[in-house]
């Protein structure tokens, strides 16, 4: 099979790529590994509620481009502000403790960006034996999915100064607003993974267990943990891309979704947080959008009950969680709906990327063309709006866009 342009991965920067290239008078391919669009954009209808099992905000909503894809296809955009500071009924986090902890995590932020570590350790920037590091640590865990330790500080920082305090949600979910943009006019390959790419005289050629599918030019949007461990092999003289994207690692943010059987029972769209203080907390939100359930989100430490114990150990802890703050009666208005495993998914190994300490360049080197005929996007590519999908898809239209330009110049 011949084609101008395949673009590996259906995520968001895949869509994105793939809308930008629509209508171009190309013959373009999507080739996707899963058996669904979206990537970690996945909104699942289970019990009649639709579930966002990976990205579920439209972070800096205002300059947000999936907002303005979704005002201009008339999708409902719940445009409350987040509860996330505040604790529900102050339950086990006083009003004085909240404002202190809130102190030094903005202390912190605000001290990587105006007095950054020397050697670009995340961690570096705590106060020494400060009260609230473990909060900051299971903030970060939620905002990151990595121990501070392993965090560039530089790359924090970029990621906490291009963002706004701006972030909605949509009923319908965020991961079917991203799966309903992709174009008509692109082809479509499910449940094909890409196993090597190779350069070949007119272009690429992509080894896929259905046969090879050769092109003039390939746009790689697959994750940095399948790039790191080689399971899609790259051509001759492409390591340096490959040992970027290992600069790159998907953090580990999960989460454990109840439904309320007496859900006026509790206050819609409120917030908690277990233990400030350990960093085993999770994050709860209760009836988000007035929906009839509490998604707990799992960061780091916490995320690895799932990975290391299992989806049932992690309904307990998270269960357990809420009944130190609600009591043990919450126990009898919980049904346990489902768990995310994202670092076991096949084909995507993580949530969404950071960069080591010192390595905050290798997402620059990520992005750049290889021998100009592969391209990568990503999340991991963007220098600011990493682990977003809008930055994601901004990624796909960056790297449609210079496919096109080398065509243009090649003929």
């Amino acid at each position: 099979m011949e084609i101008d342009i395949a673009i590996i991965g259906g995520g968001a920067a895949g869509i994105g790529a793939a809308r930008h290239l629509a209508g171009q008078g190309r013959k373009v391919m999507l080739i996707e590994a899963a058996a669904r669009l979206g990537g970690r954009g996945w909104t699942l209808d289970l019990a009649g509620l639709k579930l966002d099992m990976g990205c579920a905000w439209l972070h800096s909503a205002s300059r947000n481009v999936w907002t303005r894809l979704a005002e201009a296809a008339g999708v409902e955009i719940y445009r409350r502000p987040s509860a996330w500071r505040r604790q529900y009924r102050d339950l086990g986090f006083t009003p004085a403790e909240q404002d202190a902890a809130s102190e030094a995590f903005d202390a912190w932020s605000q001290r990587l960006i105006d007095n950054r570590p020397a050697d670009d350790v995340a961690a570096g920037a705590l106060e020494p034996g400060g009260a609230w590091n473990d909060y900051i640590r299971t903030i970060v865990g939620f905002i990151s999915g990595g121990r501070l330790e392993d965090i560039s500080a530089a790359d924090y920082a970029a990621y906490e100064e291009a963002s706004t305090d701006e972030n909605w949600r949509m009923p319908g979910g965020y991961g079917a607003l991203i799966t309903s943009h992709f174009p008509a006019g692109v082809d479509l390959k499910l449940s094909t993974p890409v196993q090597e790419i190779s350069l070949t005289a007119a272009g690429v050629a992509l080894t896929t267990p259905g046969g090879a599918i050769r092109a003039r030019a390939a746009i790689l949007t697959c994750s940095t943990a399948m790039l790191a461990d080689g399971r899609i092999k790259l051509p001759a003289g492409a390591a340096a891309w490959r040992e970027a994207a290992a600069q790159l690692p998907l953090g580990h943010d999960e989460k454990v979704i109840f439904e309320l059987l007496e859900p006026a029972a509790f206050e819609p769209r409120s917030h908690l947080l277990g233990d400030p203080r350990d960093v085993k907390a999770m994050s709860y939100g209760i009836r988000p959008m007035g929906l009839p359930t509490i998604e707990a989100y799992l960061g780091n430490d916490s995320a690895e009950i799932i990975t290391r114990e299992g989806p049932v150990a992690a309904y307990a802890a998270a269960m357990d969680g809420l009944a130190k703050l609600l009591g043990a009666d919450v126990r009898k208005q919980l049904r346990p709906l489902i768990t995310t495993d994202w670092t076991r998914t096949t084909h995507i190994g993580g949530s969404y990327s950071y960069a080591r300490p010192g390595q905050r360049s290798a997402r620059a080197t990520l992005a750049r063309p290889f021998e100009n005929r592969l391209f990568f996007a990503g999340e991991a590519t963007h220098a600011t709006d990493f682990s977003t999908a809008h930055g994601a898809y901004e990624s796909g239209v960056r790297a449609a866009t210079e496919v096109l330009g080398a065509m243009t110049r090649v003929g």
